[in-house]
This record gives structure tokens, C-alpha cells and sequence, in this order.
């Protein structure tokens, strides 16, 4: 309540008071049937006395703007339409509806909520403490145990850098690689990736796709020595790179001495029984960023997302951008490692692949 009242006016400090709260049930900014604060809350924010604010609220009862009720308040009695002539006036700011979404996730709530009270009862008033800037440790062991039985990537919990999705990690590739060398990406792809690259002063070129990939033809073209690329169900075109366009990615970014982002969006609800495999794990002599999230295995709101570094670039991210704090609230990072550790999350994953599979048979 923002009500500056002036005690040397010559107006009465009740009034002043009374035409302020007037002002502001006729806006709607207290609605039909909403309560007033209460008197001494009023009095502390204002600066006067609860008598003084009890004038006030006599006059906006005696005037029908309010009505008192034995052990609920003051509320507001304010309708437009009551009043002669009056019609309520809306509140010239409404926050938009949010759009209904569709709960797209596959992954079992019973298993989510289970999972929340494990790490409650066992965190404790841990859940509070900030998280570390990588990332908890808890977490960044579960991913690097996971991924090297999933998708025979070996590294260690140095190597990993935890963040709030995708998008959040894209512009910390940029910030890290810097924006005086070229970006290569496919075309199309995720609009968001570009979209992050050019707000951060990155120049892209964009690649023209075939069927296995990016086109051979403009990979040598291209003076880029940063390439994107999203080798499993590249979005829009549903385009997953073959293992021959794999190994030409790592050649081109060891001739080059590039880099590549690989993007693994989705790649672990593949219907293939064994998961593809990664550009990261194939050639160890390759720089290759390894990106991706948990967004579409577990949940659209589960804003969290990880990218492992090559262990020659670990020094480099630690000097340039060891500063900054993990923007992953540390409970949300604590029940995915929990759901790592239990091997909840792999079987989800399991059951989704299985019943892909049933629907292509």
C-alpha cells in the first residue's frame, strides 16, 4: 500500500485517506468480495493512527464501498453497476491468461512425487544452500555414471556444466568460444539456436541439409570453424545423421581445429534398441561440446540442461566463465540425481523406447 498522506495538508489525514482507497476499489485494484488490510497494517504502512484510519473506513461503509463482517474484515461491497450512472472501471493493466499446455511428458508422476519427498526427508534443510556453479556434485556424478553406461561417454564431474535448458546453454558456448570466429549451423534447425547465436554478436552461416546430414558440399564451403549440428532427429526436417556423416564432422573439425556442438535433443527416446551413438565418444582427438537436456525425457517445465566440455577446454571455461552461479535451483538437481541413482530414469526411458517400437511394429 504506497498511500503517501500528507499530515500538514489542510485536509483531514482520513480523508486524504478515504479518497485514496475510493481511487482504488473503483480501478478494481481491490475487487468485489476481496479484503481490505487490516486497520493496523493501513496505520503502520501510512503513518497514521489506526483511529484516523478506522474515520476512513466508517466513511467508505456509511458510502456502501465496504462493509465490515464480524471476523472477516473489511471487504470491499464495490460494484460498478450499483452505483447511479457508475459502471466499474477495469484495471488498466491485466496480466494475459496463460495458454493451456498439454502435459506432453511420458514420465510417471507417481515416480516424480516419490522422488521429491525421498530427497525432502533426506536433504533436509539442504535443499536451501546454494548451488554449487557447475552444478551439485551429487548431480554431476550421476550424469557422468549414466552417460558412460548409456552412451560410453567417459568423463569426469569437471568436465560437467550444469544450466537452466538449452537456450541458456547455447550463450554460454558463445561467451566461451567467442564471437571473432564463424558459426556454422544446419538449415533449417531450431530457430532458438540461431536466435541465441545472433543476440549474442555471433556471425552464422547456415548449412543446407541432405538426407544423411549437412551437405558435404557446404561443409567445405563454409569458413566457419564452429558447427552445430543436432545428429539425432535434427528438428524440423527429422534428419539423423549417418555413421559415415558423423565421421566426416570430426574430420572436418580436426582439420579445421573447429569445434563441434553436438546437440543430443531427443536422442534418447530413439526406437533403435541400441542408442546412437555419440560424436563425443567417437573420436577422442575431436573438440566436441556435448549438449543436452531433460526437458523432453522427463518434463517441458523441467528447465534443466547440461553440457560436457572436452577436457582441453575445461581450464579455458573455468577462467573465462568459472564466475558464474548455477541458475538450477539445488533441489531440482538433487531429485535428478536421485532419479539417476535409482535407475528411475532409465527405465522411463526404456518403457517410452518399448512402446515407440510397438506402435512402428
Amino acid at each position: 500500500m504506497n498511500y503517501a498522506i500528507d499530515k500538514e495538508a489542510a485536509e483531514p489525514a482520513y480523508i486524504q485517506l478515504y479518497r485514496l482507497l475510493v481511487k482504488d476499489i473503483v480501478a478494481g485494484v481491490y475487487e468485489y468480495g476481496t479484503k481490505l488490510p487490516s486497520k493496523r497494517v493501513i496505520a503502520a504502512e501510512t503513518g497514521i493512527s489506526v483511529i484516523t484510519v478506522e474515520h476512513a473506513l466508517t466513511l467508505l461503509n456509511d458510502e456502501g464501498y465496504v462493509e465490515s463482517r464480524q471476523r472477516s474484515g473489511v471487504v470491499v461491497a464495490y460494484r460498478g453497476e450499483d452505483f447511479l450512472g457508475g459502471k466499474k472501471k477495469e484495471k488498466t493493466m491485466l496480466l494475459e491468461k496463460a495458454e493451456t499446455v498439454s502435459n506432453t511428458s511420458e514420465f510417471p508422476y507417481s515416480v516424480l512425487t516419490k522422488t521429491m519427498r525421498r530427497v525432502m526427508l533426506d536433504y533436509g534443510d539442504k535443499i536451501l544452500v546454494k548451488s554449487p556453479n557447475h552444478g551439485c556434485t551429487e548431480l554431476r556424478n550421476e550424469l557422468c555414471l549414466y552417460l558412460a553406461r548409456s552412451r560410453g561417454i567417459d568423463v569426469n564431474p569437471s568436465q560437467v556444466i550444469v544450466g537452466s535448458g538449452a537456450e541458456y546453454l547455447y550463450g554460454m558456448i558463445v561467451q566461451l568460444l567467442g564471437t571473432d570466429v564463424e558459426y556454422a549451423l544446419e538449415n533449417p534447425s531450431y530457430k532458438k539456436i540461431y536466435q541465441v547465436y545472433n543476440a549474442l554478436g555471433a556471425h552464422c552461416d547456415m548449412l543446407t541439409m541432405t538426407e544423411e546430414g549437412v551437405s558435404t558440399r557446404e561443409l567445405e564451403r563454409t569458413k566457419a570453424r564452429i558447427l552445430h549440428v543436432t545428429p539425432f532427429n535434427s528438428y524440423p526436417s527429422g534428419v539423423t545423421a549417418s555413421i559415415s556423416k558423423k565421421l566426416e564432422y570430426l574430420r572436418w573439425a580436426k582439420q579445421r581445429d573447429g569445434v563441434l556442438i553436438e546437440d543430443n535433443y531427443d536422442s534418447e527416446l530413439t526406437v533403435s534398441r541400441k542408442a546412437e551413438e555419440p560424436l563425443f565418444s567417437m573420436d577422442t582427438d575431436a573438440k566436441v561440446i556435448y549438449v543436452n537436456t531433460f526437458s523432453r525425457t522427463i518434463a517441458p517445465s523441467m528447465r534443466v540442461g547440461y553440457m560436457i566440455l572436452p577436457e582441453s577446454m575445461v581450464d579455458l571455461f573455468n577462467e573465462k566463465l568459472g564466475f558464474y552461479s548455477c541458475p538450477v535451483p539445488i533441489f531440482d538437481q538433487y531429485v535428478l540425481a536421485q532419479l539417476l541413482k535409482s535407475g528411475d530414469f532409465e527405465r522411463h526411458i526404456n518403457r517410452v523406447r518399448r512402446k515407440k517400437r510397438r506402435g512402428q511394429a
